[in-house]
């Protein structure tokens, strides 16, 4: 489940990457939104305590809607104000750095004014009950539905991108972008429709990951920095590989914990993008987007 949520996250850096060659630092930002976009929809439709199963499968597709729409609105506004203008000025890489710091920490504490500073839960979408177990192990409703929809969300957008006529812009945008204009691709256009499918993922990303924690303010910084970390062992710039990534940092995270201790969770995941970068500078799947072209 774990794992499923962190793929999700860093298929956002690694489709920006890709087009881009730029970490879009502020995507934890709009993981953050799409958690409490999802809040002020369920808060507003007051679901009871105990909602009936049809009342259950309304609550969660309210939440992916609104998650995801806010995700690729947040997404999409990022682009055009802290991203677009420094491009059409071929600013340096360091501009975009800053202000991708800036956007991330510009919404991080608008968050804080507008929702508060302390931790906040949604309201309760359905009873998790336990549906199975695997060697004793009890899988839940809730872990099976966040997995089903990473899962989900990652093949639909291997197909996008490798059977679409948007995947072809993407791929040719990620692998010249100027070659790509001179044949006709609105590179432009590109850019910001890559910015809203992974905004759109992040957003989703962040109302499973409330029904599984609780809101706060800096909800997307742990997250994100280990969804980046994901991406970066699954080579950045590959979605195949932001999916293996974070499936293989959220398993080694999760089997830390009781072997390690819950101190050593964060230690182990990184000590492995570590060990991936010391042997395989690029990444498990070292190869950029546009590659497949």
């Amino acid at each position: 489940m774990l794992g499923a949520l962190y793929a999700v996250i860093a298929i956002g850096y690694t489709l920006v990457y890709g087009v881009l060659q730029l970490i879009n630092f502020a995507h934890s930002e709009v993981f953050m939104v799409g958690a409490y976009s999802a809040l002020l929809a369920l808060t507003w439709i007051d679901p009871s305590s105990n909602p009936t199963t049809f009342m259950s499968v309304l609550l969660v597709a309210a939440g992916l809607a609104v998650s995801g729409t806010a995700g690729a609105a947040t997404a999409f506004t990022l682009e055009k104000v802290a991203y677009r203008p420094l491009r059409r000025r071929n600013a340096p890489r360091l501009a975009f750095l800053i202000s991708a710091i800036g956007a991330s920490y510009f919404l991080q504490n608008l968050a804080g004014k507008l929702f508060g500073r302390d931790s906040r839960a949604l309201p309760t979408v359905f009873e998790n009950k336990k549906v199975f177990s695997v060697f004793g192990t009890q899988v839940t409703i809730l872990q099976l539905l966040i997995v089903c929809a990473a899962v989900l969300m990652m093949v639909g957008l291997d197909y996008l991108v490798n059977r679409t006529k948007l995947g072809l812009g993407i791929r040719a945008v990620a692998q010249d972008a100027e070659t790509a204009g001179l044949m006709g691709v609105d590179i432009d256009k590109v850019i910001s429709r890559t910015f809203i499918i992974g905004g759109f993922m992040g957003g989703i990303a962040g109302f499973l990951f409330g029904l599984h924690l609780q809101l706060s303010f800096t909800m997307g910084f742990l997250p994100g920095i280990t969804a980046f970390a994901a991406a970066v062992v699954g080579g950045v710039g590959n979605i195949r590989g932001a999916m293996m990534g974070g499936m293989l940092l959220g398993i080694v995270e999760s089997f830390s914990s009781p072997i390690f201790g819950e101190s050593w969770r964060y230690v182990s995941a990184f000590a492995v993008l570590v060990l991936v970068l010391m042997f395989r500078p690029t990444g498990i799947l070292g190869e950029r987007l546009g590659r497949s072209a």
